[in-house]
């Protein structure tokens, strides 16, 4: 499922015109975007999961194509775990 089948649904489903409907799932993940990247903030939605920040601490590494060893340094990156009913209902 795409973004404009997410969008497409909303609006057959509430009536919505379809233009405040993509402002608003634009807004909702944009927020969610600014919240994890720059805040360094978790986003929690009760029921279905939660957007988190991960840390990977630097490591070395090999390049086996050179033969030879780098460094990748520590760096953030988003993840998600979803909630245990979401989790559930899976199953």
């Amino acid at each position: 499922m795409t973004k404009a089948d997410i969008i497409n649904k909303i609006v057959a489903d509430t009536g919505l015109a379809k233009k405040d409907v993509a402002a608003t799932v634009e807004a909702f993940m944009e927020e969610v975007r600014n919240s994890l990247s720059s805040r360094k903030e978790d986003v929690f939605l009760r029921g279905f999961g939660s957007f988190i920040v991960k840390h990977r601490a630097a490591k070395t590494a090999r390049n086996i194509s050179k033969n030879t060893t780098i460094i990748i340094d520590a760096h953030d990156f988003p993840a998600f775990k979803p909630a245990k009913s979401f989790i559930a209902k899976m199953k």
